[in-house]
């Protein structure tokens, strides 16, 4: 069974964006060390136009070769006239009113999200999939994400989009690793207690 990891950046007090989903004050700390890291750590985490940059073009998945994102998220990159951010996975965006054909790389998702990921979950294969954000999509999804990955930026927001946008419930993970960094910047890693 692959996993899904829940990839994702936020404040100290658990905000992925400010109350529009903006989260650009984040982008202060991608320094050459946390750069450095992600290239070498989580390629595939990094956007196509990132990787260009990076010098990380040809640069192997590690972890993931499937991305589900939400609409907002897909949106940002529409804006700036991508059309396939993460041409390097396969490309999954959940939307109830995204043209389906906006991409030939990129499947949008319109029916039953979760039986959608099960079956995605359920695929043969060594490398899992990256559930990259947003906010709703990740409240939807709880049941099934089996890894955080949080990249804690010390920023407090106070109010904004939390990491998971659904009701009150209570789900167990254990934390295995914590990586700091000279700017202030945390990465955590916990697997799902099952």
């Amino acid at each position: 069974m692959r996993k899904l990891t829940y990839f994702i950046a936020c404040s100290i007090d658990g905000f992925i964006g400010d109350p529009d989903g903006d989260a650009t004050s984040m982008f202060a700390y991608l320094d050459e060390e946390f750069l450095g890291y992600l290239g070498s750590h989580w390629p595939e985490t990094v956007s196509v136009v990132g990787r260009e940059q990076l010098g990380l073009k040809d640069a192997e998945n590690l972890h993931f070769d499937t991305v589900i994102q939400g609409s907002g998220s897909y949106r940002l990159a529409l804006d700036a006239g991508i059309t396939s951010p993460y041409g390097h996975l396969r490309e999954y965006v959940v939307s109830r009113t995204l043209d389906p054909d906006a991409d030939p790389h990129v499947t949008v998702i319109q029916g039953d999200l979760v039986a959608r990921v099960r079956e995605l979950k359920a695929e043969d294969g060594d490398l899992g999939i990256w559930l990259c954000g947003g906010s709703r999509l990740a409240g939807q999804l709880l049941d099934e994400i089996d890894e955080l990955v949080i990249k804690t930026y010390p920023q407090v927001y106070g109010s904004g989009m939390p990491m998971f946008g659904a009701g009150f419930t209570v789900a167990d993970f254990t934390l295995e690793d914590v990586r700091a960094f000279g700017n202030g910047v945390l990465v955590r890693t916990y697997a799902r207690k099952r």
